[in-house]
């Protein structure tokens, strides 16, 4: 009896100590700016913070965010707990993390796909070279355009934006100088950003005059430019973010893709190892920015571009000539300043 006390005692510790190990792992929290839920671009940051974790032994939680005032609790929780990493995804904490940042030194923050002005000793921002990839989408564009004009919509006129409209054009006219390139739209409004009215309208302009592939680069306005490709039998829009081809079978060719969970991997990894540095961008040769056609799962995408094996081939082969630096993509957002 006495053994079986014993054994049963040392089992008891064991599972205490089994316990306080798993307690005393780092944490890493990622405070999203919206609900995850069938938000693909938060759900790839979602298992980008999950696999950083594995990768470093830590516990990943999410913190979900609704408005302003929930993504500053989220963080301020987030840092109360001890997290080690905290990751923000979006422009929604530029003006926000700073502040709280501020107010707990020893926690790191990666903030990704924006960057404040005055982000703090402890906030590492971690952006994306959307233009790489906006460039092989033109190509793309004018290498299976019918009509031999292609065209970009924005969903408002300033700098960032041209980081997807000016480069899928001059991608186009790289690959076929003799590619008719339509005046770039932009949806613009109260609600430039989440309009798929106005997005429809300005496509339908565009469609109107005979350009059959665009890039949409509308975000949550997308839903109505992919919706007046059906205005003109054969045109397709290009997606921004995630694979958007399922919204929209049919009507979506491509999408130009930011690689949000290979970011946040790096990132975490940079941060636990102390040389992340605190401004960090990715593009084609990070893995960060890429197009779907050039990602494993073509066959299930639901994208058009696999109609076009040869085209893809052609991009590819663009791709590295980017990647080795011997075809060079200009950044908008430098040449506007």
């Amino acid at each position: 009896m006495r053994l079986r006390g014993l054994l049963a005692g040392a089992a008891a510790l064991m599972a205490v100590t089994a316990a306080e190990a798993q307690d005393a792992k780092p944490l890493i929290v990622f405070v999203s700016p919206n609900p995850v839920g069938v938000n693909d671009f938060l759900k790839l940051a979602k298992v980008g913070a999950e696999k950083a974790a594995e990768t470093v032994g830590a516990t990943a939680k999410v913190y979900e965010s609704t408005d302003p005032t929930t993504i500053r609790q989220n963080l301020d929780a987030a840092a109360k707990e001890g997290a080690k990493v905290v990751i923000a995804v979006g422009f929604e904490f530029n003006d926000i993390l700073p502040e709280v940042a501020k107010s707990y030194p020893d926690t790191k923050f990666l903030l990704v796909d924006s960057c404040p002005q005055t982000p703090g000793p402890n906030v590492h921002c971690s952006v994306f070279r959307e233009y790489e990839a906006s460039f092989l989408a033109g190509a793309e564009a004018a290498l299976t355009s019918e009509t031999g004009k292609v065209g970009a919509i924005g969903a408002l006129d300033i700098p960032f934006i041209h980081r997807y409209t000016d480069p899928f054009n001059e991608g186009a006219k790289h690959v076929k100088p003799e590619i008719e390139i339509a005046p770039t739209l932009w949806i613009g409004g109260n609600n430039p950003f989440s309009d798929p009215a106005r997005g429809q309208q300005r496509a339908s302009v565009m469609v109107s005059d005979n350009t059959d592939r665009i890039m949409a680069g509308g975000a949550g306005s997308n839903g109505g430019i992919f919706k007046a490709m059906e205005d003109l039998p054969g045109a397709a829009a290009f997606g921004v973010d995630s694979n958007q081809c399922p919204q929209a079978p049919g009507l979506v060719m491509d999408n130009v893709q930011k690689r949000t969970d290979i970011v946040i991997e790096k990132g975490v990894a940079g941060l636990f190892k102390g040389d992340q540095p605190p401004f960090a961008t990715y593009g084609l040769a990070e893995g960060g920015m890429t197009l779907t056609s050039l990602e494993p799962g073509l066959e299930e995408s639901g994208c058009l571009i696999v109609k076009f094996p040869d085209v893809i081939t052609k991009v590819k082969a663009l791709r590295d000539e980017v990647i080795a630096g011997t075809v060079k993509v200009a950044d908008p957002m430098q040449l506007a300043k």
